[in-house]
């Protein structure tokens, strides 16, 4: 809770402050979770664990599910049931499987017949879920754009999805902090998505690698709630922990009647306002990094290669490998442009599209559907284009765009109308490219494979997408619409929402009952494929012997670590045969390709991996990514530097990744590419050649070497201060009401969507009532 300070404080600095439970001499900070979004692709590896350990779900109040990733947008006129909706066996058993869960756990679920289904980042805030100065986390990296709002979101591995669904904590480690600010105008036919690809482009997608972000400028001042979603949101790809704006009165305009917000005529909305309204950086705070934009600056913004930081304006030309000074730079543009298929020097305006997709958590909101409907509306899509989608965001959001008219405006033009569902982003359900087709995409990555195998994708707005599909090419929106149209609209949807049904005080019956959370059980062991579990939980990891395999790459991202079609499963185990399947296999034949370093021996048997390139492991949270590396039988990665939630993501799997200076890497390589082993030795925290000689000394953080050399559980640990984490809550409910869900029906303020049993004969989607917009 809030403590006395003199100094000027930051915006990331005053949430987190309100939310640290506990703090160690050493920098760790147990934080408390006050949302959670769950959905089937992260879950179900967590919710096994608490089967195995006997745990329950700590608040299911400050809890929210829906199916996203894996469900098909097509049409459901004649939907009876997921299993038989979802064709694809393994998507159809996540679905399956996450309605078992929230059944047994009496959670809040919005199944695929409940009109507020849809993406999670969509309907946190849609429905008032999402609040200012909260903590919002979530099985995807995505989770950042909540912090549109002023919170503090980002996103988790599976392995602390368990522990939020078990604690409602996290064990943590403070970001820095990071200022971004954009100044000025934006110019006609310039959007949010232009500014934070702009961004990204200037600082790399590891510019923001160890902080939080806080956009901040007259032009991040001037932008709805929708536009600031979709810059915070692709916060994640400029690798930042996350990304906050601070809120304002755009922000209490936009809360005002959402089911889950406090009721605006309540004393908690006063409350809440007074509240939200201190979450601002003081004058005089101080910054870790600033980066400063003119708004001016910016033009409409495309991507060219296969990072989102490989971006230019739509009026120049394909860049080239000559362009980058940097090695490993040169060699990424080398291999950016072979995939892509481009040619240095070609306009980008000359490069024509197969498909376009205009969705995603990115920009599949209501005000991003009406931009490109400006663009399309009275036109027809160009004749080589073979599919262009629009894919509403949420039910709401497609209930809202079918009453304004948005739907018709598509679908004469060409355009096909689908359901709510992250869709072709990253091509987990039917929505997928063939090998080579090009695709004008609103979605937030354009990594290899990424919207499907060997599938190339072109980042950029709804607008710029609209006109690619009208032109049938990477086009200028300026070129393509009239002035009229280039300025997205910045109303905020008007849907009517139910009245709640509250009454106007709270007895201490109801805080006993939001008290009453019952005691869990001690750690359970965790299996683990490269040892026998200690009694803390974890496999030990003091010294490791073994080959180390080069990898001679930057930028290495978790899509190319395990690619999406195999991150259906529910199980932990049996993705070493995934890893690094696009460069493992040949596409076409499925044959092993003999060149790749892990189909060589002595490398099939390697333990530790060598990477000669920063930002290994960027992307997404989804912790399949050392899952597949520990089923290998890699426990340790080398690299200059990593993606924060992947590196997160290793300590929980017991799995070491070590950042090392380039002098040190290089000695590495040596004895890697000789074919001769290593010793990793973490208590002495240092690496050496077989023999003996050093290689190099290496750091790491003093609590996550403690756990990993004695076996240590998060889970288990953050049990014993069960009594700090009440006294936490009991504070929280007396100083923020409205962040509490248990007892909603009888207090003031939000009420709680109540969540309805699945039916065990009828594997359909499980509504909840009575709340709706």
């Amino acid at each position: 809770m809030p403590s006395a300070t003199t100094s000027p404080t930051t915006l990331y600095d005053k949430v987190l402050r309100d939310h640290i439970v506990d703090e160690k001499e050493d920098g760790t900070v147990l934080i408390y979770i006050d949302r959670h979004l769950v959905h089937e692709v992260t879950s179900p590896q967590a919710f096994e664990g608490l089967r195995n350990a006997n745990r329950s779900v700590r608040r299911p109040d400050c809890t929210l599910a829906t199916t996203d990733h894996n469900v098909p947008t097509s049409p459901r006129t004649n939907f009876k049931d997921v299993a038989s909706f979802v064709k694809e066996a393994d998507s159809r058993t996540q679905c399956v499987t996450l309605e078992d869960n929230v059944r047994d756990f009496n959670l809040t679920f919005f199944g695929l017949d409940d009109k507020r289904q849809g993406i999670v980042h969509i309907i946190g805030p849609e429905q008032g879920f999402t609040l200012p100065g909260t903590t919002v986390v979530c099985g995807d990296s995505h989770t950042s754009t909540h912090g549109a709002f002023g919170s503090l979101a980002f996103g988790i591995g599976t392995s602390e999805v368990e522990h939020v669904l078990a604690t409602q904590t996290l064990l943590s480690r403070r970001s820095d902090n990071m200022k971004i600010q954009v100044d000025g105008e934006l110019l006609p036919g310039v959007g949010s998505k232009d500014v934070i690809l702009h961004v990204i482009g200037v600082i790399g997608t590891a510019g923001g690698t160890g902080c939080v972000i806080e956009f901040c400028g007259s032009a991040i001042k001037s932008l709805s709630m929708e536009a600031r979603m979709s810059i915070c949101n692709m916060s994640i790809e400029a690798g930042a922990r996350a990304g906050m704006i601070a809120p304002d009165q755009i922000t209490f305009e936009y809360l005002k009647g959402r089911p889950l917000a406090p009721k605006t005529d309540s004393p908690e909305w006063k409350r809440a306002i007074a509240y939200w309204s201190t979450l601002k950086t003081d004058e005089g705070a101080k910054f870790d990094k600033e980066v400063y934009i003119d708004a001016r600056d910016i033009a409409p913004t495309v991507s060219w290669g296969t990072s989102p930081q490989d971006v230019v304006p739509i009026t120049n030309v394909v860049p080239s490998p000559d362009d980058f000074e940097d090695p490993q730079k040169k060699e990424a543009c080398k291999r950016a442009l072979e995939y892509m298929g481009l040619t240095s020097g070609v306009p980008m305006e000359d490069i024509v599209v197969d498909k376009v997709f205009i969705g995603s958590c990115t920009n599949a909101r209501i005000e991003d559907l009406r931009a490109a409907a400006k663009i399309v509306q009275g036109r027809k899509i160009a004749s080589n284009i073979k599919h262009a989608m629009i894919v509403p965001g949420s039910g709401l959001v497609k209930q809202q765009a079918e009453q304004e008219g948005l739907d018709k405006i598509f679908t004469d033009a060409g355009f096909d109308w689908r359901e709510a569902g992250c869709s072709m982003c990253l091509g987990m359900n039917p929505d997928i490219l063939s090998p080579k087709e090009r695709c004008a995409s609103t979605s937030n990555r354009n990594f290899e494979g990424r919207q499907g195998a060997l599938g190339r994708t072109h980042l950029m707005s709804p607008m710029m997408a609209a006109a690619c599909a009208l032109v049938g090419k990477l086009a200028d929106v300026r070129k393509v619409a009239a002035a009229s149209n280039l300025t997205p609209a910045k109303t905020r949807p008007q849907i009517e929402v139910a009245e709640p049904s509250v009454e106007d005080m709270f007895s201490d019956e109801d805080l006993d009952h939001i008290l009453d959370i019952p005691e869990n059980g001690h750690a359970a062991a965790v299996e683990s494929s490269s040892g026998a579990p200690a009694s803390g939980g974890m496999a030990t990891f003091t010294q490791l012997k073994g080959i180390v395999a080069p990898l001679e790459r930057s930028n290495v991202d978790t899509d190319a670590i395990i690619p999406k079609q195999f991150l259906k499963t529910i199980k932990r185990s049996g993705l070493g045969t995934a890893l690094f399947h696009q460069w493992r296999y040949d596409s076409e034949t499925g044959q092993e390709n003999p060149d790749f370093i892990l189909n060589k021996p002595p490398y099939r048997d390697a333990k530790v991996l060598v990477v000669t390139g920063p930002n290994f492991g960027c992307g997404s949270s989804r912790e399949h990514a050392p899952w597949a590396l520990l089923d290998f039988g890699i426990r340790c990665i080398i690299a200059p530097s990593f993606g924060d939630i992947f590196r997160s993501n290793c300590f929980k799997n017991s799995m070491l990744p070590l950042i090392m200076d380039q002098d040190a890497i290089q000695k590495v390589m040596v004895e890697a590419e000789a074919g001769r082993e290593i010793e990793v030795d973490l208590p002495a925290q240092v690496v050496r050649t077989a023999d003996g000689t050093e290689l190099g000394k290496f750091e790491v953080d003093s609590f996550k070497k403690h756990c990993l050399v004695n076996g240590l559980d998060d889970i288990g640990l953050t049990m014993q201060m069960e009594d700090k984490i009440r006294r936490f809550e009991q504070k929280r409910t007396q100083r923020y009401p409205w962040l509490d869900g248990t007892g909603y029906l009888k207090r003031t303020g939000p009420v709680k969507v109540e969540a309805a049993p699945v039916p065990t004969t009828n594997r359909g989607a499980v509504k909840t009532e009575p709340l709706e917009w």
